[in-house]
């Protein structure tokens, strides 16, 4: 396993949170209003920042906008490459038939879990649009996947790592970046 030097602190609390801000008025303005809107996180961080979004959405709208989590984890195609993660709970707060889906996940990378949660996502139903909403877009991407709004577009190398912490799990919140270890001396 490679081991990474010291991270360098490319988004701050508050950083994220204007972030979150403009992710959440960019949804309301391209979808003209909330009303048909619903936020699903993909675990782990997807979750947390789905929820903040959420919040913000009803702020800024005045509408209460539904929030639930998609696990993706038995629709990846890298499980045999990489050990199993604990397969966490999927809630889906209401038909989102017809209704405008956005997937919120924390960095946008190869493009894998995006599939894999549209995947997932059609076991639940059929919206009338699906959207992509990431904290942090850093390229590379291995499929055709594109973020329909991206809080930081962040070019790193292939072989940095993103690094989100959110308070909520974290008990801080910021985006660094890592480099291995060779390249941080």
């Amino acid at each position: 396993m490679a081991r990474y030097g010291p991270e360098r602190v490319v988004l701050s609390a508050d950083d994220i949170d204007r972030a979150l801000a403009r992710i959440a008025y960019q949804l309301i303005e391209t979808n003209r209003g909330a009303d048909d809107l619903v936020l699903i996180g993909v675990p782990t961080r997807g979750v947390p920042l789905a929820r903040r979004l959420g919040g913000l959405i009803e702020e800024a709208s005045g509408h209460p906008t539904p929030v639930g989590q998609l696990d993706i984890t038995l629709y990846r195609d890298d499980l045999r490459r990489q050990p199993t993660r604990t397969v966490m709970p999927t809630s889906i707060p209401c038909d989102i038939d017809g209704r405008v889906v956005v997937l919120v996940d924390d960095v946008l990378y190869s493009g894998r879990t995006v599939a894999a949660a549209l995947d997932a996502l059609k076991d639940y139903g059929r919206p009338r649009r699906i959207q992509l909403a990431v904290l942090v877009d850093r390229g590379h991407r291995e499929l055709p996947i594109a973020a329909d709004v991206v809080g930081k577009e962040l070019p790193t190398r292939s072989e940095e790592r993103v690094q989100v912490r959110l308070s909520e799990l974290d008990g801080t919140s910021q985006v660094s970046i890592m480099a291995p270890e060779s390249d941080s001396q």
